[in-house]
């Protein structure tokens, strides 16, 4: 037992103080763009280029006049939003139309109503792909409906694109938390997604780290239509993250960057909350192989909640490797209070988000191959179409 301890320990110390150090060095080097050298106004020596801002929504009317109406009070003069109401069974069509009735918004906004989704569709893809076909502009900007906009966020973020030459713009929205356990969960799910996609490789053309936030995904029109629209990402669950995937594996300039409160979005109520939303993605984002999911969890379990087990179980100096693994996750927790609502003493509940997550794996991986599918906003796709139709 003493040589499984040293043995699990000291995997353990380097994977996590590696990456510790990967992380220490390569997120400085991504940009912030509520800096004052991104608050320009023409963008370009040329202008301002013109951006359709594409806002899908299903059964969203408790946010949608709120996004609606923040993005109307864009400090940006040459854009056009493009809503789509996707088949919903609330008010939310009412309440764009009513917006676009408006003296202040008929010069930006249109509204468009799918009242039936095409077979080979997921609803979401093919609101945002019927969008893009109405939209005429040099920029697209693909955004959700709970997603608030601060004036300047569009602007900043063209005046970044046009200036370091990307075409693909990722902008990590400030995460909206009002309950412990929503910390619990988001900076556990922070942890996983840097520990998984290294952010700071992204813009690298040598390495096949890429990266999607539904919130924003802003993109040049052409390389859009050259990576094949949202019509080749037609039966993507996780659309956002495939969207970067095959910007990047196209060969186009891919950036991701900071914006402090640019953008905000409130991701989910309490733990469970975030559970629910994870559910319909996780089982996707292993490719529905259920061996993958099963070995993630294990992959999970070692990673995360052994080096919390280890140094009670091991003794001496045995214990020592164990303490670096621990040491390099509670100074990551401190990195990431410095940059969001998480404080550093979340790094004792980091177990239990381990488990919550864990769990959250399992029920994506047993509720879609029990229902045979996905359920998704009252519509199902069969598990069949899901696979055929994956990136």
């Amino acid at each position: 037992m003493p040589y499984f301890h040293w043995i699990a320990g000291c995997i353990l110390g380097l994977v996590w103080f590696e990456r510790l150090a990967e992380a220490a060095f390569g997120m400085r080097r991504i940009s912030d763009l509520s800096r004052p050298e991104w608050n320009r106004n023409p963008v370009t020596a040329k202008g301002n280029p013109t951006v359709s801002i594409i806002v899908p929504a299903r059964n969203e009317a408790d946010n949608i006049e709120q996004t609606l109406t923040q993005l109307l009070a864009l400090d940006y003069e040459n854009y056009e939003i493009i809503a789509v109401d996707d088949r919903s069974t609330d008010r939310t069509g009412a309440i764009m139309d009513h917006i676009a009735a408006t003296a202040d918004a008929k010069q930006h906004l249109k509204v468009l109503h799918v009242n039936e989704l095409p077979a080979g569709w997921m609803g979401k893809t093919h609101a945002m792909w019927t969008a893009s076909q109405q939209a005429g502009s040099e920029w697209l900007l693909f955004t959700d409906a709970d997603v608030l906009f601060s004036p300047g966020a569009v602007r900043r973020a063209l005046a970044y694109a046009e200036s370091e030459g990307a075409d693909h713009l990722v902008l990590f929205p400030h995460m909206i938390m009002k309950r412990p356990g929503e910390k619990m969960m988001i900076a556990f799910f922070q942890m996983l997604f840097v520990f998984g996609h290294r952010p700071w490789k992204v813009a690298d053309p040598n390495t096949n780290d890429h990266m999607g936030v539904g919130a924003f995904n802003l993109i040049r029109r052409r390389v859009y239509d050259a990576v094949g629209t949202y019509q080749r990402l037609r039966m993507e669950v996780i659309d956002d993250m495939k969207l970067g995937k095959v910007v990047k594996n196209a060969g186009y300039a891919q950036h991701i960057v900071f914006g402090g409160h640019l953008i905000s979005i409130r991701w989910a109520n309490g733990a469970m909350g975030v559970v629910r939303n994870l559910t319909k993605n996780f089982f996707a984002l292993m490719s529905f192989q259920w061996p993958r999911a099963v070995l993630s969890c294990i992959a999970l379990t070692f990673l995360n909640l052994m080096p919390f087990i280890g140094i009670g179980l091991a003794h001496g100096w045995a214990r020592l490797p164990y303490a670096v693994a621990l040491l390099a996750v509670f100074l990551i927790y401190l990195g990431m209070s410095w940059m969001s609502e998480i404080r550093p003493y979340y790094f004792l509940l980091h177990p239990i988000g381990t488990i919550l997550f864990i769990y959250t794996m399992m029920r994506s991986m047993v509720l879609t191959l029990g229902q045979g599918g996905v359920l998704w906003r009252g519509t199902f796709y069969p598990l069949g179409e899901l696979r055929k139709g994956m990136v």
